[in-house]
């Protein structure tokens, strides 16, 4: 039996079967989707929201490190509890209610976003944030990141439909930001201030969320192009004739050649490996019907070929390319650094003749697809983990990548966060006035650095770690 710290003995007394000591249930907590493992001294599992109150005044007390994790689904190493101490498994609290009337949805932050879109659904309201994992990642950790999805474009993202927080600070007392309002203007705005902090400004347990009415219709459309530039020249056209698709999805030559082998199929008859935009238009049965002839029309002009889905199962269809790319491009390597950058519009086509010479100058697979009408594009590096060369190039080539993103007026994360993976390259995004000003409102809100310590502003040595071969947890399938 391993050694218990008086703070943890502390812990125990208090919350009893709610903590979790044994060597099992530490080692699943150790890890999210980064998939970099440190282990914690204890997990709590909380089934009401107080009893997070009572791990933080213990935690802030004895100066033992916290980390908050839902579901585990991050990539970059957010729910990693780098420095061990406690763990805070939110998954028990999952309660979703939904005000018909209001239009607004109460969840706990352990309810999966999928859990929340079908509970607005029932009552006839859409929950537009959609990422990729959504039947599985909570609204917590949405929050934590700034989560985004498909429809961004169009409707947002997470913070967008954030109407008020609830939670503790690191010291264990009790917050409400905001109120169930739709309007509230009392005092500074410290709700945004905690979304997109990772957890490091305290610990958000449920959220009011604003709801959108149900789209009465739905259109999907596939296009294929001779190739990149012109697939991204076509889709700024369409922006700027200010038609606004719901989702706009775009797939390079590599990921629709990685679907394809995967569906074993090629999507366009004759036209293997073309790159693709999916689109989906919603609203009114009149303003989808209205667009149609427009779309139409773009897509005769612009496109090399099209396929409209007259069905929702024939659109189910269409999205095969989109939901198979990603998991199919471990055929390109088995290791792959997925880095979600956000690219201006108006150097869509620079950074499409910047990806064509890094791919070549790396000589590494880097399939890309990811979300045009908000310019948040997934660039997927692929290298073999035993060939030493390709995770040097892969390594420089990601270096490379975010010093090119940044120099063009763009983003190092659109929805995935810092957490570890990341941290190296945050002071290419913020200048150090800019950093400071983040690390003065962490020590104010956390003097005693007990909530997601290790995260953001700190470049861990990871060399000192023998499971990892690079310097940074990118790796992830």
């Amino acid at each position: 039996m391993k050694k218990i710290s008086a703070a943890t003995r502390s812990l125990k007394r208090r919350l009893g079967a709610r903590v979790d000591l044994s060597e099992a249930g530490r080692w699943a907590a150790s890890f999210d989707s980064s998939k970099v493992s440190f282990l914690p001294e204890a997990v709590v599992t909380p089934r009401a929201e107080r009893e997070i109150g009572v791990v933080l005044e213990l935690a802030n007390k004895h100066r033992v490190p916290v980390t908050v994790r839902g579901r585990g689904t991050t990539l970059m190493g957010s729910a990693a509890p780098v420095r061990g101490g406690w763990v805070i498994d939110m998954t028990k609290l999952t309660r979703v209610e939904v005000d018909a009337d209001a239009g607004l949805a109460v969840a706990q932050a352990g309810a999966t976003t999928l859990s929340i879109q079908q509970a607005a659904e029932k009552k006839g309201w859409f929950y537009p944030p959609d990422p990729s994992s959504r039947a599985y990642c909570t609204i917590g950790g949405n929050i934590a990141c700034n989560a985004g999805g498909m429809h961004g474009g169009k409707y947002g993202v997470t913070r967008d439909f954030v109407v008020a927080l609830r939670g503790f600070l690191p010291t264990g007392e009790y917050v409400e930001w905001g109120t169930p309002t739709k309007k509230f203007s009392a005092g500074f705005n410290l709700r945004d201030l905690w979304i997109g902090s990772e957890g490091m400004l305290g610990i958000v347990t449920g959220a009011v969320l604003k709801l959108i009415p149900q789209p009465a219709a739905r259109w999907t459309l596939l296009t294929s192009f001779k190739d990149e530039a012109a697939a991204l020249k076509a889709a700024l056209v369409m922006f700027r004739a200010k038609i606004q698709p719901a989702i706009c999805e775009f797939l390079d030559r590599e990921s629709v050649l990685c679907a394809e082998s995967a569906m074993q199929t090629t999507i366009f008859p004759g036209q293997a490996g073309r790159p693709v935009i999916l689109l989906e238009f919603a609203g009114g049965v009149a303003e989808v019907d209205d667009l149609k002839a427009d779309v139409l029309a773009w897509a005769q002009q612009h496109a090399l070929g099209f396929r409209e889905a007259r069905s929702r199962e024939e659109a189910e269809q269409l999205w095969a390319v989109r939901r198979k790319c990603s998991g199919a491009m471990f055929e390109l390597g088995d290791s792959k650094l997925n880095e979600d950058i956000v690219v201006p519009m108006r150097s869509y086509l620079k950074f499409a003749r910047y990806l064509a010479g890094l791919k070549r100058k790396s000589r590494l697979a880097i399939p890309t697809f990811g979300h045009l009408a908000d310019g948040n594009l997934h660039v997927n590096i692929m290298y073999y983990r035993q060939d030493r060369g390709e995770v040097v190039r892969a390594e420089k080539a990601v270096r490379d990548l975010m010093r090119t993103v940044v120099s063009l007026g763009g983003a190092i994360s659109g929805e995935h966060g810092i957490g570890l993976a990341k941290t190296p390259f945050l002071r290419l995004q913020h200048s150090p006035a800019q950093v400071k000003v983040m690390q003065a409102i962490k020590r104010a809100l956390d003097p005693n650095n007990i909530c997601n310590p290790g995260k953001m502003f700190d470049v861990v040595q990871l060399w000192k770690f023998p499971k990892l071969h690079v310097s940074f947890p990118w790796d992830h399938k």
